[in-house]
């Protein structure tokens, strides 16, 4: 524990304390499958073990066809109820690809993220098996990217795809309680311009990249399967401390995982897609600055003047002054939906 910022140490006693209690009252482990990704060499399986209730939903879970099914059942439809957990950390936890397992834990947050190499996985879509001690078994859906994929696709969440309309103090509160993905609704023309993208090239995965927590994961792959967007791995965060502070920065999150995504895939040129509305604009020019080999180009949605309100306060965000200049040889567009952007991004991609 040397070392671990006070939050940090303060989080994991109360965790201590509430997963004995929850115990007491019958609670158990219950893992929590995520998407993952990888290439031909590595893959990187994905997943959260905590304490939970068996309820009715979950007992609904059994029928489900798919592992997004499988989170809906469980998780979606019972509304903040699946917010009343406690993580298991330090869980011995069995990740099986075909007949070989693989030993890892999780972490102090009760978070698997392991990578495996030389997994024997062709290129494309795949079951793997994550085993938590004293939990049910889950299948997690895993992607991978052959090395025939030039072009990758990276989008943002919140006021890309879908708009919360919610003033952006809030929507952390907002995510965590509201019960439906109806609650949100997709931006016109989004999905039918990734369509095109992935139609354009069928190899290119995507990515899902958002400061949001990952509890909310559920109710993302809800909105997304139902607004017809491709499916793909959803990077998202957590909230609460670190080792080293109070808070996680949600603006290095993205930094990072669009640093990892190029070392872990270096041959592929991203196509990144955000809004104007934070720091979308100015994590992908510094990225295209120090990449620009590997940014086939930047598709900013543009917010209305009251989304831009509740993004960040003001109006009308000045490009100009706040956000990095744009690369000279890194073609960006920008539009107010799919549908002003897709033309723009097919000519731009065309352009290359």
């Amino acid at each position: 524990m040397a070392g671990t910022h006070v939050a940090a140490r303060w989080e994991d006693s109360f965790h201590r304390r509430l997963t004995a209690y929850l115990k007491t009252r019958g609670w158990r482990p219950r893992t929590i499958p995520y998407v993952g990704y990888g290439g031909e060499r590595f893959v990187r399986v994905l997943g959260r073990v905590v304490l939970g209730r068996r309820i009715e939903a979950e007992a609904n879970a059994d029928s489900a066809a798919t592992p997004e099914e499988l989170a809906e059942a469980v998780f979606t439809r019972r509304g903040w109820r699946s917010y009343v957990t406690a993580p298991v950390g330090y869980l011995p936890v069995t990740v099986r690809i075909g007949d070989v397992d693989y030993r890892t834990k999780t972490d102090r947050s009760g978070y698997i993220d392991v990578e495996i190499r030389d997994h024997g996985l062709a290129p494309g879509w795949h079951d793997v098996t994550i085993a938590a001690r004293a939990a049910r078994p889950e299948t997690a859906r895993v992607q991978i990217v052959g090395a025939e994929a030039t072009i990758g696709l990276v989008s943002d969440i919140d006021d890309t795809v879908m708009v919360t309309s919610v003033p952006r103090p809030l929507i952390a509160v907002w995510n965590t309680f509201v019960r439906h993905g109806s609650a949100r609704r997709v931006v016109p023309g989004m999905a039918a311009m990734y369509d095109e993208v992935i139609a354009r090239n069928p190899s290119a995965p995507t990515f899902y990249l958002s400061t949001g927590a990952w509890n909310i994961l559920p109710t993302l792959v809800q909105v997304l399967r139902t607004g017809g967007y491709p499916a793909g791995a959803l990077l998202m965060t957590d909230w609460g401390p670190t080792n080293s502070g109070w808070f996680r920065s949600g603006q290095e999150h993205k930094r990072s995982a669009l640093r990892r995504l190029r070392a872990e895939f270096p041959h592929i040129e991203w196509v990144l897609v955000g809004d104007d509305g934070q720091h979308d604009p100015m994590i992908y020019r510094e990225f295209a600055t120090e990449h620009p080999d590997r940014v086939a180009a930047i598709a900013i949605r543009e917010l209305t003047p009251g989304e831009q309100v509740l993004a960040h306060g003001t109006p009308v965000a000045n490009l100009d002054t706040v956000w990095t200049p744009r690369s000279a040889s890194i073609p960006e567009v920008a539009g107010a939906d799919g549908r002003e952007l897709a033309p723009k991004l097919r000519q731009a991609l065309e352009d290359r």
